[in-house]
């Protein structure tokens, strides 16, 4: 990657740039969409089909042309038609044979076909779909002024052909959709272009991909015309831009150089930053067989693997951080006093759908274990407690033995020091472990009444049991030994231990885990990961600035060669959201510049094509986390990145 300087100026003209969007509120203040459309009882659908046509109509009089190439699809799909015809327009309900749902949303001639799609992106609406079909009303009458092959028609109807054409051309491109999960765009042949046709639009995708803290790529490959077949998730992420009609300029019959024009392309550049390739409709084998029969409605889903976050119920005041803390202390008072300290930093970190909970609340884990089952989340891994005897924050998963809610859990002992400076270490310390005074085998008799509870997770029928910093623990060996006994007297049958993968320091093993009494190792990142820095200057850090800055895509990049050259049977990978300990430690944090939907969903697919070769039981991977709030590894609905990292994980999970 290149950093592109102008993404990194002051104002210029677009109104997208950097510095104008950061002074809009950096996403925040605006919906992003029209908020009439909140009124609409007839969204979101109640029952959404499993693809979706995005149809942009500016000329009505190619309405109808459209309509009937999509009669293509063999599948019941969604019509979602965003209408600046400034007509009023309605699709009456037998045109399309295949077409489970159809609306159509009215928006102001603004924006292209992009700012509509940005539109339903931001309200949510592309959330249900795993492939969308985006196509618009396109004349391209200037082609014969610009010595173009083709007039505006004969370019619109190749398009058209090669995308939707026959149901047999269709059931071809869905079914490599199923049988490729790293296809990601499909368009017509001769439209997939590359660097050649950046135009004047370079600086202004640098300013745009600033917002995901990605820098501009060397290669450019991108579908012009804006018509293709694309994995949802694609689009889904771009609700991680913050876009609104105020990045958009007035429309004067621009051939280049707006920020549709740089969308265009910038579509192409996060769907290869996702780990997923664009290819013509000819690139496609025509062999791969009936895997479109997937895509009908009611079809069933199996997930690629089992995707398990780390869980922290630090979310409810106890007297022991009333007393070192202040009165009503919870993990959201650091959270909310955060503040930025490099432009267009995100703090405070600020809760979307399920706001600032309390974990006291039944139905927040309702809402949770909602949210995860729709992104395919197989389980949360709770982190665990226990000083000594003495157990805290244990209320959540207690509760959850006398709830009713389906979601799987298992259970991570968080066997480190709770210390003033949030580090685990061995000054400052609040509560710590004391091993000489009540053995480490004590441990396994608090938490029996979880490990038997039919909903604990188990692989290969054992229940799953982490250990945060295993080489702290005396004789290992000997007290998880002690631990089976124990689990096979009470009936919970047998233990998959396994110690999480980190630093020596942090009390990590070296050798196998079979050596130490283990049956595995699971991955923690950033923890054994790699730690590249980034520059303040780059990031236009506050002068008062003393932490540390690395780089997220460094990580991922590395996490993905290793995973590529394959791990052992006994290692179960791990990935990492983001990481971000402002909120704990403003003016010294550790940050991880770059976090972004894209690069964790190229990291996390890494992760399950590296267990996807084992039994069906063992494939699984651990996400830093579904809740960790103050250390900015989230992957519940944020204000600034909605549900994008959800939408990541649904994609890969359900492939």
């Amino acid at each position: 990657m290149v950093v592109n300087p102008s993404a990194f100026s002051g104002y210029s003209r677009s109104p997208a740039n950097f510095a104008a969007w950061i002074d809009r509120g950096a996403g925040r203040q605006v919906a992003g969409f029209p908020d009439v459309w909140r009124n609409r009882l007839d969204l979101p659908f109640a029952s959404p089909a499993r693809v979706a046509v995005v149809f942009h109509v500016y000329f009505l009089e190619l309405l109808d042309e459209i309509l009937d190439q999509l009669s293509a699809i063999p599948v019941g799909f969604d019509l979602i038609v965003t209408n600046a015809s400034g007509t009023p327009l309605a699709i009456e309900p037998g045109r399309l044979r295949s077409a489970v749902n159809v609306t159509v949303l009215d928006v102001p001639n603004h924006g292209r076909d992009i700012l509509p799609l940005a539109s339903v992106v931001n309200a949510g609406l592309l959330d249900p779909y795993e492939i969308v079909l985006k196509v618009h009303t396109k004349k391209s009458d200037w082609r014969a002024q610009h010595s173009l092959e083709g007039t505006g028609a004969e370019w619109r109807a190749r398009l058209l052909s090669s995308l939707l054409g026959s149901p047999d051309n269709v059931s071809s491109i869905l079914s490599a959709f199923a049988s490729s999960p790293e296809l990601g765009i499909v368009t017509a042949d001769g439209s997939l272009l590359g660097p050649e046709y950046w135009g004047d639009n370079q600086s202004v995708t640098a300013s745009l991909l600033r917002r995901l803290e990605l820098d501009t790529p060397h290669e450019l490959r991108f579908a012009a015309g804006s018509m293709y077949w694309i994995r949802g998730f694609v689009l889904q992420g771009l609700r991680a831009m913050g876009l609104s009609g105020a990045d958009f300029e007035p429309e004067a019959g621009q051939v280049n150089a707006t920020t549709a024009h740089a969308i265009e392309r910038l579509i192409g550049i996060v769907a290869t930053e996702a780990g997923l390739t664009l290819v013509e409709r000819s690139a496609l084998s025509e062999t791969a067989g009936d895997g479109w029969k997937g895509y009908e409605v009611g079809s069933s889903i199996l997930p690629r693997c089992r995707v398990i976050p780390f869980y922290l119920p630090q979310f409810h005041p106890i007297p022991e951080n009333d007393r070192w803390w202040g009165p009503g202390f919870t993990e959201w008072t650091n959270v909310a006093a955060a503040r930025p300290v490099y432009r267009g930093h995100d703090q405070p970190k600020l809760p979307a759908d399920l706001g600032f909970y309390d974990l006291r609340m039944k139905d927040v884990v309702v809402r949770q274990a909602g949210l995860a089952e729709d992104a395919g989340i197989a389980g949360f891994m709770y982190y665990h407690y226990w000083f000594a005897g003495k157990q805290l924050l244990e209320m959540p998963i207690l509760d959850r033995l006398s709830g009713d809610q389906r979601l799987p859990f298992c259970l991570m002992w968080a066997n480190e020091n709770w210390t003033r400076r949030w580090d685990g270490r061995e000054s400052d310390v609040l509560i710590g472990q004391r091993y000489e005074e009540v053995p480490a085998t004590r441990f396994v008799d608090d938490v029996l009444p979880i490990l038997l509870d039919e909903r604990y997770m188990r692989l290969d029928g054992r229940a799953i049991l982490a250990i945060y910093r295993p080489g702290q623990i005396p004789d290992l060996p000997s007290v998880i030994e002690d631990w089976r006994k124990a689990a096979r007297h009470a009936g919970a049958g047998e233990l998959f231990v396994m110690g999480v993968d980190v630093e020596k320091e942090f009390h990590g093993l070296t050798g196998s885990p079979g050596q130490m009494g283990l049956d595995g190792r699971l991955g923690f990142p950033p923890h054994n990961a790699l730690w590249e820095w980034v520059s303040f200057e780059r990031i236009e850090a506050a002068r008062r600035f003393g932490g540390r800055v690395l780089g997220y895509r460094a990580m991922a990049n590395d996490a993905v060669r290793r995973l590529g050259e394959g791990v052992p049977d006994d290692y179960f990978p791990g990935v990492m959201v983001g990481f971000d300990n402002t909120a704990r430690r403003q003016q010294n944090p550790d940050i991880w510049y770059g976090s972004n939907p894209y690069t964790f969903h190229r990291w996390l697919a890494a992760a399950v094509a590296a267990v996807s070769g084992r039994e069906v039981d063992r494939r699984i991977v651990f996400v830093n986390a579904w809740n960790e709030w103050a250390e900015g590894a989230v992957l519940e609905p944020t204000v600034r990145f909605g549900k994008t990292f959800l939408l990541a994980v649904k994609d890969v999970a359900q492939g």
